[in-house]
């Protein structure tokens, strides 16, 4: 699973701050998840690829002027991540939900093409612990 995933490539694009490229990875492997698992969207590892797409999504979105989305994709977020806290398959989630923790606030009253709330926009690196 680990190795299928690439999570150190994930963290790389994470902790660049390149959140569309998160976005488009994640989205590569959910959807081969999907459509391979007999779960399907309800297969763990595809719901937290999705988790994470959410997270991801949500950073993004707040940087490039779409606060709404950033809004709703962060609340997307933290109803799916807590579930895989503290560490799922080598990732730790804790830091992508202190950060969501520490936006979804700010975004509250912004209007929907404001600038984003966080200037710079700080967020927590993404953690990749392998298993052997």
């Amino acid at each position: 699973m680990n190795h299928e995933f690439a999570w150190d490539e994930l963290e790389l694009l994470w902790n660049a701050n390149n959140f569309g490229a998160v976005h488009d990875w994640l989205g590569e492997r959910w959807n081969h998840l999907i459509q391979s698992r007999p779960a399907g969207q309800e297969d763990a590892d595809a719901l937290f690829l999705q988790g994470l797409a959410f997270a991801a999504l949500a950073f993004h979105f707040t940087q490039n002027h779409n606060q709404d989305g950033a809004a709703l994709l962060a609340d997307d977020a933290l109803a799916v991540l807590p579930q895989f806290v503290p560490v799922y398959r080598g990732m730790n989630v804790v830091p992508v939900l202190e950060t969501l923790d520490a936006l979804r606030p700010l975004l509250v009253g912004l209007e929907r093409e404001a600038d984003c709330p966080m200037q710079p926009f700080v967020f927590n690196k993404l953690k990749y612990q392998a298993i052997h």
